[in-house]
């Protein structure tokens, strides 16, 4: 007789391969019905997290979840080719709408993606959109790609490029926890791709995945020379035991713009003798670990208090005040700065 163990397996092999030929894919006759079946997707949804989606292909704002989609044929999905930024919406205005959008053609420009509006058009429909949505808080992230045309490396076959933005309905406030980081064993991307906002994110999912994994918010990459750079979808940013702000120089990573209105708005933890100083530039691992406190810095947060990295506690190993005062600095400005970082959304 056979090893039970043995011809149970192959019983079992065996009924999977039949139940594999006995499979049948479903062809959708017609429009119509593969609508029905994406609405199916979408029917028990509470609180729809997309509340309006554009697209440059339909040309005009989608508010049906079910037919936010983008072509399989976009250069963007089959082989990277496409930029994106991401404004925040608190309280019903658009914060620095402006200084993301001038990012973002930036790294079209990079990318070799020629942009189908000018930037006020880009602006305009970014604003109609969120006013379409509804949404008072969250996020608007848009994208700029080759657009779709064929499967083939190049986008000199593709028509035109496209355009594409979406409103997600986010809930986010004012951190005030401290979090632990880990140095990221993930290669960093070079410099030509790290500092244009562009879609080839399979660098940061693994940092990020790995910082997850070990515990941590996020991972902290380092330069070959020993420089800290960035995380995966944040700046980092450091307190010296003599109390000036550093934040990593810009030269081989992407340019936060959250970071970059810290630095303009820190001076005035200077101007009240609380911060010796405000600079942007390189750090060496062993500099940044003996810092009184750390921070991340992004969009949504504004600013994270990371109370240990690589298991090492920052400083005291609790959240620093001098990072709690500029965090107030930052969303403060986010609730109630000026004009020029702030956009009323005209919501019908």
């Amino acid at each position: 007789m056979g090893n039970p163990t043995e011809s149970s397996a192959s019983s079992k092999k065996s009924t999977e391969v039949e139940n594999d030929a006995d499979f049948r894919v479903h062809v959708f006759s017609s429009s119509s019905e593969l609508l029905e079946k994406l609405h199916e997707r979408w029917s028990s949804v509470e609180k729809l997290p997309y509340p309006a989606m554009y697209s440059s292909i339909y040309g005009g704002i989608i508010l049906d979840p079910a037919m936010m989609v983008i072509p399989i044929d976009d250069h963007m999905v089959h082989r990277g080719h496409g930029v994106f930024d991401t404004a925040i919406i608190l309280n019903g205005y658009l914060y620095e709408l402006d200084v993301h959008l001038d990012r973002f053609l930036r790294s079209a420009s990079k990318a070799k993606i020629s942009s189908p509006f000018s930037k006020s058009t880009l602006r305009s429909i970014l604003i109609q959109l969120t006013a379409a949505s509804k949404c008072k808080k969250g996020t608007l992230r848009y994208w700029l790609s080759a657009g779709p045309g064929d499967f083939l490396l190049s986008s000199s076959g593709c028509p035109t490029s496209a355009f594409y933005a979406v409103v997600i309905d986010q809930e986010f406030s004012q951190c005030k926890e401290g979090v632990k980081a880990v140095t990221s064993s993930v290669p960093m991307k070079p410099p030509l791709f790290a500092t244009m906002k562009n879609v080839n994110y399979l660098p940061n999912v693994l940092s990020i995945m790995e910082a997850e994994e070990k515990g941590a918010f996020a991972a902290i990459w380092v330069d070959e020379a020993g420089y800290i750079a960035e995380g995966p979808h944040v700046n980092v940013a450091f307190i010296t035991q003599e109390k000036e702000l550093i934040i990593p120089s810009f030269d081989n990573i992407l340019r936060g713009c959250t970071a970059k209105r810290l630095l303009e708005l820190a001076p005035k933890l200077v101007d009240q003798g609380l911060l010796k100083g405000v600079t942007n530039k390189n750090l060496t691992v062993e500099e940044a670990k003996a810092s009184a406190e750390m921070m991340f810095v992004g969009s949504t947060l504004p600013v994270l208090p990371i109370i240990a990295w690589d298991d090492q506690p920052i400083g005291d190993g609790r959240v620093g005040e001098l990072t709690m005062k500029l965090s107030d600095l930052l969303w403060d400005d986010m609730v109630a700065g000026p004009d020029t970082q702030r956009i009323a959304v005209p919501y019908v």
